[in-house]
């Protein structure tokens, strides 16, 4: 059956988008690359921070492709389709130049890589009833940390209970509409206002290569392994964990002003004209204002007026995120 394309999401009318009820959103700033062939998942264990490897089929985790100097080039939702079937969620300003820095170094191993992103649409359902809604909608609503094929495409959940569904451009505006039947439209930012709340960063291509994973809370989230092989950046970011004192960590703000664009800085009394932090994600919060997700040296967080922007730039208000970041004193030790 043809449906009439999805119409464009409504605006996000304060407080009511936070009602506990499902809510869906197509979500254009996602890409999605795929692995195909034999070698497919051990190319990618050398390639990422996940233990790839060890991935059952259907699971899905976090993961990072960094530079030879540790810092994240991309961070990536994998999904293991099939032992030689991978795909993986990424900024969509970084799907094209990730799968050509990929590609250069398949070299004899048998695997293709495809970017996906022309070819399809993303879409994010979060929220109370959220797998209900996506079951009813698609016919398969998996677990969180997997994922499963739907039609002419795939759905993943997340750990944190948020799903996206990647459907191809045949069936994208029919997709839509089965998932609007069964969960409120939302707009784009609302997802990624969700994002910042789950306290999970997407790397774009305006804050590609400026933080090591732990310092953007990759660890945290489970998307790095430390008992894996070799991968390129992994002797830094091991020497980090094992070694080092992290000088500053990823943390959420609120601030009454529009959204900052990636890779705002931000400044303290204390620093004077040199910045203390970098924003990697905002949005607008649905009371007001925006929520942030940030890159912030622990030695600012002293001062009382964290600034966006400029160091008299509006005033940035700390919030908790859903899962302990450890404090500067405490030692940074991974559990084995």
């Amino acid at each position: 059956m043809t449906s009439a394309p999805i119409s464009s999401d409504p605006p996000l009318a304060g407080a009511t988008a936070m009602r506990p009820e499902p809510v869906v959103a197509t979500v254009p700033a996602l890409g999605v690359l795929a692995f195909e062939g034999p070698d497919a998942a051990a190319f990618l264990h050398g390639q990422l921070s996940s233990d790839v490897g060890a991935m059952a089929p259907l699971e899905a985790a976090w993961s990072s492709y960094n530079s030879a100097k540790g810092r994240m080039l991309g961070s990536l939702l994998l999904w293991r389709a099939r032992p030689d079937s991978l795909r993986a969620f990424v900024a969509a300003d970084l799907a094209e130049p990730l799968r050509k820095r990929l590609s250069m170094f398949v070299l004899r191993s048998k695997v293709t890589i495809a970017d996906l992103t022309p070819g399809g649409r993303c879409f994010g359902v979060a929220g109370t009833g959220a797998r209900d809604a996506v079951r009813q909608a698609l016919g398969a609503a998996p677990e969180p940390g997997h994922g499963a094929a739907v039609e002419d495409g795939f759905v993943v959940a997340t750990a944190d209970g948020r799903y996206l569904i990647h459907a191809a451009d045949r069936i994208a505006d029919e997709t839509g509409h089965r998932l609007a039947a069964h969960a409120r439209r939302v707009p784009a930012e609302h997802w990624d206002w969700l994002g910042i709340r789950a306290g999970v960063p997407l790397i774009t291509l305006a804050t590609q290569d400026l933080f090591v994973p732990q310092t953007a809370n990759w660890d945290l989230v489970g998307g790095v392994n430390f008992r894996k092989g070799c991968y390129p950046g992994q002797e830094i970011i091991a020497r980090m964990q094992y070694l080092g004192r992290l000088k500053e960590r990823l943390l959420a703000f609120h601030v009454g002003a529009p959204p900052p664009a990636p890779a705002t800085k931000l400044f303290a009394a204390t620093f004077g004209d040199q910045a203390c932090g970098t924003v990697v994600n905002a949005a607008p919060a649905p009371a007001g204002g925006s929520d942030l997700l940030a890159v912030v040296q622990w030695a600012a967080l002293a001062d009382p007026a964290l600034c966006l922007g400029t160091p008299g730039g509006p005033a940035l208000a700390p919030f908790a995120l859903p899962y302990v970041v450890p404090s500067p004193a405490a030692p940074n030790r991974p559990k084995l």
